[in-house]
């Protein structure tokens, strides 16, 4: 593989990788392309490809399609599936504070563009290289005022693709997520709720759930006030957040002053202990709270469920069970926690 010579602002100027066995053709290619201030990685087989690929996350991908041990072909194949099992990766990961569309998924895992470089001009071979996830192709001899044309075309298209993907994550988060607490909001809530309990009735796993209440919350406004107030649900907000362990968990304000937290694949006792220790991280913020009579400081009453999903009930039915553990634990005194399954 041939690197590049770092410079200033070189980091603004388009990345291509190009992948060709005929070291004339990369030579040519590298040196009409650097005058045109684009950046260039050259390759040499479909394997150095797929591995530079994802190294360094290129704008274009020009890709000869017969090569040695690995034909463009096949590359391809394989640069689209890294792509869209790359970005599966990352919604599962941050699935708790967004929600990708499947039309907007399509779309972004093939954001990069794949030109392919073929001296095979018959229509099988064209139908071949679309089937395989090519975005375009030129035929050799590559024609220098041709192939820039489609560049230029093809870096406007990728780039229109990264707006709409910001465009899409920001609509997504101002959809999904609390503008106060920067947890997720009760559309979020229920959308995660119904998956995940589709989800673990055909795994015939746990689904638990907190409930939690501020105590005499109405009374601490009251007293310093509605601002104060927010400060007080934010703190509250990052102490579930920090507390909530597992990934999967999904942290929601559910409420004014209630908050959620589900959790797939956590028996009752799970749930129970991470509901203490979010108590006691309450507790340890020791924020005052004069209005309480309960305590000095700001508590938290709080109703635990634990559920193994099934077709005959509903998500619904954790909510209840849920709901009643927390009028339980405010009506036996506040500052505490029942637990329901």
């Amino acid at each position: 593989m041939s690197g590049i010579s770092p410079s200033s602002g070189s980091e603004q100027r388009p990345l291509i990788l190009v992948a060709d066995d005929d070291k004339n053709i990369r030579v040519f290619l590298r040196k009409v392309m650097e005058k045109e201030r684009y950046r260039v990685i050259e390759v040499n087989d479909g394997k150095q490809c797929l591995d530079a690929y994802q190294t360094i996350k290129p704008d274009i991908v020009l890709l000869d399609a017969v090569m040695p041990m690995m034909d463009g072909f096949t590359c391809c194949e394989r640069l689209r599936q890294i792509a869209k099992n790359n970005l599966r990766s990352a919604v599962a990961t941050f699935d708790t504070n967004s929600s990708l569309n499947n039309t907007v998924i399509s779309n972004i895992w093939k954001r990069t563009p794949i030109l392919m470089i073929t001296c095979l001009d018959d229509e099988e071979s064209v139908n071949r290289a679309f089937e395989a996830g090519a975005t375009d192709y030129v035929t050799k001899p590559i024609h220098w005022p041709v192939l820039r044309q489609r560049l230029r075309g093809l870096l406007q298209q990728a780039q229109v693709y990264k707006q709409l993907e910001a465009a899409n994550q920001a609509l997504e988060r101002l959809a999904n997520v609390d503008g106060l607490t920067e947890l997720a909001n009760r559309r979020r809530f229920d959308d995660y709720l119904n998956t995940q309990w589709i989800n673990l009735v055909q795994k015939e796993s746990p689904l638990s759930m907190i409930l939690c209440d501020i105590d005499f919350f109405k009374f601490y406004n009251d007293k310093y006030g509605h601002p104060a107030g927010d400060v007080c649900l934010q703190k509250v907000g990052a102490v579930l957040s920090l507390k909530a362990q597992k990934h999967q968990d999904l942290v929601a304000r559910y409420g004014g002053e209630e908050f959620a937290v589900i959790m797939p694949y956590t028996p009752a006792s799970g749930a129970v202990h991470v509901a203490e220790v979010i108590q006691a991280g309450i507790k340890d913020l020791q924020i005052v709270h004069d209005g309480s009579v309960v305590s000095q400081h700001v508590t938290l009453s709080m109703g635990v469920a634990t559920v193994v999903p099934t077709w005959e009930s509903s998500p619904s039915d954790l909510i209840v069970l849920a709901d009643k553990a927390l009028y339980q634990a405010k009506a036996g005194g506040r500052d505490r926690l029942i637990s329901s399954s």
